[in-house]
């Protein structure tokens, strides 16, 4: 639970002003959605006016739409994906990126803080599509906004929080005890406070502090939501770490991911996975947000590197050199992939419900010879409130409580998503059928006759500790069935990503084109927007090709797809149609706008250089341009239009920019 602080001085800290806070664009999405009846054509329009967070926007969407589906390519279609809570807590999260990227805070590590406020998002969100704790679009802003308090301290206190950050390094416990000594509250604390007011759910605000904290959620018990959560959070926040951390420190937060990992279900390739995975996204957000991002180690050279590391330990072992035992152990879990191996010999968590104290004692004294993890209650509702914070394997139960009889407490159990997969002995004296048969049905897995005997009870309880092992193993099993199938979906959404890319540039290719032209021709036509088509044609192209090898012809088409992709929005698609052309799509924009966009991928073109041995050869292309208007009846006709301004650039001389009305008149931009 996090703990409370203090409203007066947290409302005093929000009216000076000084706290991180959202603004432009992201401020009015959070308005609108504020509205009881805010339509999507509005937030869309709000959304438009700011380029980059479209983009942002769009690929978020398309992170999450799942393998082997179109991508998303319109502002409305990734509404519909993401939500508006989601949406809203990304324009909170990029507003933040945007407007505190830099500080004057001298120790605090700008980028470093929102390198890994990256990496946990997207870890965050990866892990969340496996473990369904909650949506990963949820997961994403959960994960980018979870550490926000450490930022909110660099701007209230820009002189000295940074020597507190220094001084602690990577220890949360101690920052946390030099923030309350020098602030009377912490980083975990006041941004809890800043995601309760922003209207973050109180579910995400706890799993938050707990990662900021650098504590687990201890409040309730393993495997609900809150514990699987913060874990989730927890994980993502340590694979970050491993995709930061220089080289002497990657032993440590290898051993830490296994071990939480663990917890989660993910054995080693599960996590070589994500980490990889978390990895390579972080490159391609990192080129978006404009973030510098360096290249990580797979995961399987992170493990070679710490198996090298504990050879050398043995080796200076060997030579009589004093290493720290717990350092060893921990290098060689690390190395070997047993990070789990606490986890996984965990003894069997037994709940004893009785009213009566002495019968509890005595089988607290029998089962707890026998090496098990103890815990009692007296009444029903006392085991209920077990049940959520102790998350016991075995519950053995009495037959009548004051509050509720036994069979009540077994359908209460049964109901609960925790309570289905815990083995329950029941102990009664009556043994009538009857009374057998009800309760079984109620939920009941055993009954113990009254007395109770203690060979017999040692007995049903390894056996309960076999039939809990064996739903372990079936709950891992499933969870390989899900990683394979993630696998397989991995594969399919390559493969489909292969058919949709051109070779050389690396970008759309022409099927790409189809299916972008039909949903943007859709969505012009059903909005009533304006729609712009080019058709790039580079000058000469034959005379690279036959003078230089085709080798050269590459370097051009790949320099002229990225020059070109440097003019243009992020929603604006430039996609290779063959041989030397290149089709560009400018959604939302009429003629003038698309001859000015024109132009400038002329010039861009034009600036185009190779490499040292081909460092004389000269670049242009001669550009087409249509717009949708109303004598544009489909998506052909509008690149017919684009074709026949391209043939008139080429006649006019070439390295020209040419356009075709409806009536076939030309212009010349």
């Amino acid at each position: 639970m996090v703990p409370p602080i203090e409203i007066s001085k947290f409302e005093q800290l929000k009216a000076s002003g000084d706290l991180p806070s959202p603004k432009g664009v992201a401020l009015a999405i959070m308005r609108l959605t504020l509205q009881d009846e805010v339509s999507v054509q509005e937030l869309c329009q709000v959304i438009r006016t700011d380029p980059a967070f479209t983009g942002r926007l769009i690929k978020a969407a398309n992170g999450i739409i799942g393998y082997g589906r179109r991508p998303i390519v319109a502002v409305q279609d990734a509404l519909t994906i993401l939500g508006l809570p989601a949406v809203r807590n990304m324009a909170l999260g990029f507003s933040l990126l945007t407007h505190y990227r830099n500080g004057i805070c001298e120790g605090f590590d700008y980028p470093h803080f929102w390198s890994q406020s990256l990496l946990r998002a997207l870890g965050t969100q990866m892990i969340a599509q496996r473990t369904r704790v909650t949506a990963p679009d949820e997961a994403y802003s959960l994960g980018l906004l979870a550490n926000v308090g450490e930022l909110a301290l660099a701007t209230l206190y820009p002189h000295d929080y940074g020597k507190l950050k220094q001084e602690a390094g990577a220890n949360r416990v101690l920052l946390r005890e030099l923030e309350h000594r020098a602030y009377a509250m912490s980083n975990a604390e006041l941004g809890a406070a800043m995601l309760a007011d922003w209207g973050i759910p109180r579910l995400f605000t706890d799993a938050a502090y707990c990662v900021a904290a650098g504590q687990e959620n201890n409040r309730v018990g393993e495997g609900s939501r809150e514990a699987s959560l913060a874990l989730t959070l927890g994980l993502a926040d340590l694979v970050g770490e491993l995709c930061l951390c220089g080289d002497d420190a990657r032993a440590d937060y290898l051993y830490q991911v296994q071990r939480v990992g663990s917890r989660l279900s993910f054995d080693e390739e599960a996590l070589a996975l994500l980490a990889d995975s978390v990895a390579a996204e972080w490159q391609e957000w990192s080129h978006l947000l404009d973030l510098h991002a360096h290249a990580v180690p797979a995961y399987a050279s992170i493990r070679q590197q710490v198996e090298d590391a504990v050879n050398a330990m043995a080796l200076a072992q060997e030579r009589g050199e004093q290493i720290p035992a717990a350092q060893v152990e921990e290098r060689k879990a690390a190395a070997s992939g047993q990070g789990d191996k606490a986890v996984a010999e965990e003894p069997l968590r037994v709940l004893i419900v009785s009213g009566d104290a002495a019968e509890r004692r005595h089988l607290s004294d029998i089962l707890g010879d026998d090496g098990l993890t103890l815990a009692d209650a007296e009444d029903g509702n006392g085991a209920i409130s077990s049940v959520l914070e102790f998350s016991p394997r075995l519950v053995l139960m009495e037959f009548r409580f004051q509050d509720m009889s036994g069979i009540d407490l077994l359908r209460a159990l049964r109901k609960m998503k925790i309570g289905r997969s815990i083995y329950i002995i029941v102990m009664l004296r009556d043994v009538s059928e009857s009374v057998v048969i009800s309760l079984l049905e109620a939920g009941a897995d055993d009954l113990l006759a009254k007395p109770v005997s203690a060979r017999l009870l040692l007995a049903k309880a390894r056996a309960s500790r076999r039939l809990t092992v064996l739903h372990h193993e079936i709950e891992r099993d499933r969870e390989e069935l899900l990683h394979v199938a993630a696998e397989l979906a991995v594969s399919n959404r390559r493969l489909y990503e292969a058919a949709l890319t051109d070779p050389v540039t690396e970008g759309p290719n022409r099927r790409s084109l189809a299916d972008r032209l039909a949903q943007e021709w859709s969505q012009a036509w059903r909005d009533d927007q304006p729609l712009s088509c080019m058709i790039v044609d580079i000058d000469h192209f034959k005379r690279v090709n036959d003078s230089y090898g085709h080798d050269a012809g590459d370097m051009l088409l790949r320099g002229v797809a990225l020059a070109m992709r440097n003019e243009l929005r992020a929603h604006d698609l430039v996609a290779r149609m063959g041989g030397d052309e290149f089709v560009v799509l400018c959604p939302e924009t009429g003629i003038e706008a698309a001859l000015a966009c024109a132009e400038r991928l002329r010039q861009a073109v034009a600036g185009v250089r190779l490499p040292d041995r081909l460092a004389h050869v000269r670049a242009s292309a001669s550009i087409g341009v249509a717009c949708r208007d109303r004598t544009t009846t489909d998506p052909e006709t509008l690149l017919k239009r684009a074709d026949k301004g391209l043939y008139l650039a080429k006649q006019a001389g070439r390295d020209k920019v040419m356009m075709v009305s409806a009536e076939d008149g030309q212009m010349t931009a």
